[in-house]
């Protein structure tokens, strides 16, 4: 059913025009997605340039404005919103958040050095060589940075400490290691390498005097987060309106989850649920040793199930199940680190799981896994592989379009919303059924729906109504059955970041609902045929599919 949306040639210029202009104000971002022109570059966050992208912003939302809507096919209309969206964002970011002017995560440059090392998008001599350029800017990329930034969250200081410190042992790791491979090449690189240590050890010290006065507020406040999440979610609904459903909503996934408890535990009411979740987190030992081939399990059963019962096209795409590396543990055990949607070069799925951490206390690795325990595995490779991220990704990759604005342009509501639909999918379906543990991974399922839903009830509260810390813990604790360092690392997200927990909840909502209404419309549609319509349009945010499924 996919094909390629046919755009005048008019706004394809416009699109091309203004979706070159993002990636080139972005090249960490454009390298991600998989358009290398800008490989050797770092963005300019100076402010003659945030300046520059503010006014190109507006500049290219007037093109935009001026557009007859009568004149564009619907692809062509949503589209358009799309780079709309992403230009206001880009503009509320800088002349309204100054995040430059607060944010210390911004500028390290890890992951612009890392996504160059990661992958095989090109031989690696031109990589390194890429990675030699980047580095060269890392001195003046964090000078400027000092300039900037004042009235820092103490939170966001001591993460960025801890991440600055990661990317320098990137450095000399990761990248020594491709040394290795191409000595011929270490007197390009040694030298900006060196530079570029010496710079993060400048503003790591930097940041560790700046941490005792670091006592910026890291809440939005209700107007501010208000105006960021309609522009996260690209939704009609407003922030009042997400907080006030996702309240109502947690009531009922308590008492669905009361409802499977009851199945599993004939104990007192009270504190069922809890009792049969303790229980559940201890059925099958996971640990460092063992979760690598669970999930590979995990994985291949997933894999078997949707195929047998024809639930979604599942392209036959290279996958690596690898270990996650170290810089990037600690958060959760999994994450899908698909090729970008512009790679032109045909790169394995990387299906990354983590062991913790070595420097982790024996009590905080029972923690982890009695929250990431055998059951819940089952549940998170649902979610991150199959028939979640992994296959709507492949789907995506495989979208074709005269401009790649739903490829670059990624809705996260979509994508996290389609991951969580799938979750409820598999366990409608009577996954895992036939080994007698369906009750078990439907636990899973809505104490992962308590936790999206929780997620975004965190995110409103938190920086538009001043939930405590402690208010915060107890939420995740008591109603969402959550590990204490689980729930402690995200109080910490949830004043790192905004907007983006809500996606989850808010995707799901909107993607089932578009399920929903496509079944009822066309009926005549196999579930396969349903699901491979709904991904078969790139990953616009779920409002913009419903014009493109004609609903």
């Amino acid at each position: 059913m996919t094909g390629p949306d046919h755009s005048s040639a008019s706004f394809a210029e416009l699109a091309r025009r203004t979706l070159d202009g993002f990636l080139e104000r972005h090249p960490e971002a454009a390298t991600s997605l998989g358009e290398h022109r800008h490989d050797g570059r770092l963005s300019d966050r100076s402010t003659a340039a945030l300046g520059e992208e503010s006014r190109w912003s507006a500049d290219r939302l007037a093109e935009l404005a001026a557009l007859d809507p009568a004149e564009l096919t619907p692809a062509d209309g949503v589209d358009a919103q799309i780079l709309a969206n992403a230009l206001q964002t880009r503009r509320f970011e800088i002349d309204v958040l100054c995040e430059h002017e607060w944010d210390p995560l911004l500028a390290n440059p890890g992951t612009a050095i890392y996504t160059l090392l990661a992958r095989d998008f090109a031989p690696l001599p031109d990589r390194l060589r890429s990675t030699a350029a980047r580095l060269t800017g890392v001195p003046e990329a964090l000078a400027t940075s000092r300039r900037s930034l004042h009235g820092m969250p103490r939170v966001h200081v001591e993460t960025a400490i801890g991440q600055f410190t990661g990317t320098r042992t990137l450095l000399a790791t990761e990248l020594e290691r491709a040394l290795a491979e191409q000595p011929a090449l270490r007197p390009e690189v040694d030298g900006p390498r060196e530079r570029a240590i010496e710079a993060i050890d400048e503003h790591l010290d930097w940041l560790r005097a700046a941490l005792d006065d670091a006592d910026g507020d890291p809440r939005l406040g209700a107007e501010r987060f208000a105006a960021k999440l309609a522009l996260t979610l690209d939704t009609a609904s407003d922030a009042d309106a997400v907080l006030a459903r996702a309240e109502r909503d947690l009531a009922g996934i308590e008492e669905r989850i009361a409802e499977v408890a009851a199945r599993l535990d004939d104990g007192p009411p009270d504190g069922r649920a809890r009792r049969v979740l303790d229980r559940l987190a201890t059925d099958g030992e996971v640990s460092n040793d063992s979760i690598v081939g669970r999930c590979e399990d995990a994985l291949a059963e997933t894999t078997e199930f949707v195929r047998s019962e024809n639930l979604v096209t599942v392209h036959d795409d290279p996958v690596k199940i690898i270990v996650m590396p170290e810089i990037h543990r600690g958060v959760a055990v999994a994450y899908c680190d698909a090729p970008g949607p512009l790679e032109e070069t045909p790169l394995p799925t990387y299906f990354a799981v983590s062991p913790t951490p070595e420097d982790w206390s024996d009590e905080r690795v029972r923690s982890f896994y009695r929250e990431y325990n055998a059951h819940m595995l089952q549940n998170l490779t649902v979610h991150e592989a199959m028939p979640g991220h992994m296959v709507q990704l492949a789907h995506n990759s495989r979208y074709e379009s005269a401009i790649p604005v739903r490829k670059a342009l990624w809705s996260g509501a979509f994508v996290e919303g389609w991951a969580v639909f799938t979750e409820e999918l598999m366990a409608d379906r009577g996954y895992r059924a036939a080994e007698g543990q369906a009750d078990a991974l439907r636990m899973q399922q809505l104490k992962m729906a308590l936790r999206m839903t929780i997620n975004a009830i965190l995110d409103a509260r938190v920086h538009a109504h001043g939930m405590t810390e402690a208010e915060a813990m107890a939420l995740m604790m008591q109603r969402g059955h959550q590990e204490e360092g689980e729930a402690a690392g995200k109080w910490r997200r949830a004043l790192l970041s905004s907007g983006q927990l809500s996606t989850y909840y808010v995707g799901y909502v909107e993607v089932a609902d578009v399920a929903r209404d496509l079944a009822a419309a066309r009926p005549e549609l196999s579930v396969r045929e349903r699901h491979d319509a709904m991904l078969a349009h790139g990953s616009p945010a779920p409002r913009h599919l419903r014009t493109l499924l004609s609903l």
